[in-house]
């Protein structure tokens, strides 16, 4: 068996040359290696997470499911013991009734065993489905359905052995796997000894009572130990719920170049656009009111356009543009304009230029300086500024 780094392929023709009659078993170590390890440094996306339960991964622990799949049916035997009871006497009535009958014909009987089955087994069985189910929509947060984990791949007939090994024996995965089925094995024996050695002498003196009467008492018993049974494996679903989540995202995180090639896949994505045109939008008007009320002009085109100029000589070189917008952004600065009493001045070339070519935050620049200097002098004129 030989063992490889990564950096050892490139002895790929001295394996070749000094092994060719032998048979080898290659092990990658890069198979064991972790997310951080492999690149895998970068938080999972919304994209990449959506697209994931597309395919019907998602954080999912089968622990709830078998937990929950115990525990309401046993729920539901004990809340329907007395009827499951007097369908069992029904049952055995019927057959005494008729044992020497010439109307048990086989087909009655075989008739007679379905109606009680089903009138058994259904009340039963339907409850665990429910569980099942509900189980799967609790944890997926809603009813996810996907015909993607069933399609055949080849890679799940001949899976990697390293990946395999690697979550099985050599992870932390593996170990608290095997702490699970240890723990609840334990926690069974030891509430099931706890259950009998209480109830040990009417147990023993069982020979003593009616075969209903034992038949109930062990029935009893029976029910007291898988109840106890179901909440300890819900009580260690619900941990297991958390780390399976934590390995799920763990599996998920992305390379940053991963995360580059998703952005420029997704810029390009009319939806992904219009969704970030309206969150640029939702900030822009949230910060308006205060950009607008510091600004010392608003020039307008006087419809299309409209740019809220500050500029204070003691602390900026240049004026600067606080906010713009056109059409209904630039109606919005308007109208904040003349509820701060900021002045408004309209010069159709000067604020398309400015709209243009200059972004907020931003010093205006040279070739449009002379031009502002006259605005605000007449601004400052008419505000009595010096």
């Amino acid at each position: 068996m030989i063992i490889k780094s990564k950096n050892d392929y490139c002895l790929e023709p001295f394996y070749e040359t000094q092994l060719e009659s032998q048979t080898e078993l290659i092990i990658d170590l890069q198979w064991f290696a972790s997310a951080e390890e492999e690149g895998r440094t970068e938080e999972p996306s919304e994209h990449k997470l959506r697209k994931a339960r597309e395919e019907g991964r998602v954080a999912k622990s089968t622990e709830i499911n078998g937990a929950l799949v115990l525990l309401l049916p046993v729920i539901a035997i004990i809340i329907l013991a007395p009827w499951i009871f007097n369908s069992c006497v029904e049952i055995i009535k019927f057959y005494f009734d008729r044992c020497v009958s010439a109307e048990l014909t086989d087909s009655a009987l075989v008739d007679a065993f379905y109606n009680y089955f089903i009138k058994l087994v259904l009340p039963i069985g339907l409850t665990a489905m429910v569980a099942g189910v509900v189980g799967n929509i609790v944890q997926t947060k809603g009813f996810l359905f996907s015909t993607k984990p069933i399609e055949p791949k080849f890679s799940k007939i001949l899976p990697k052995f390293g990946q395999y090994f690697k979550k099985t024996i050599f992870s932390m995965e593996g170990a608290f796997n095997v702490f699970k089925s240890l723990f609840k094995v334990v926690i069974l024996f030891v509430a099931s000894y706890i259950i009998i050695s209480s109830d040990l002498e009417t147990l023993l003196s069982m020979m003593n009572v009616s075969l209903w009467s034992g038949v109930c008492y062990i029935a009893k018993m029976a029910a007291k130990i898988l109840l106890v049974a179901a909440v300890v494996f819900l009580g260690v679903a619900i941990p297991d719920y958390f780390v399976q989540k934590k390995q799920f995202m763990e599996s998920m995180k992305m390379t940053k170049q991963e995360v580059k090639q998703e952005y420029k896949d997704m810029e390009g994505d009319p939806l992904v656009k219009s969704r970030l045109r309206q969150q640029m939008r939702n900030l822009l008007y949230q910060n308006l009111p205060k950009a607008v009320s510091e600004a010392d002009v608003v020039i307008t085109n006087p419809t299309h356009y409209a740019v809220a100029v500050k500029y204070d000589k003691n602390v900026m070189q240049a004026p600067i543009v606080n906010a713009k917008g056109e059409d209904e952004i630039a109606m919005r600065i308007k109208s904040l304009a003349k509820e701060n009493n900021v002045e408004i001045v309209e010069n159709k070339l000067l604020a398309r230029e400015l709209y243009t070519k200059v972004e907020i935050g931003d010093i205006i620049p040279e070739e449009y300086l002379q031009a502002m200097a006259i605005i605000l002098a007449k601004v400052y004129k008419l505000k009595g500024k010096r």
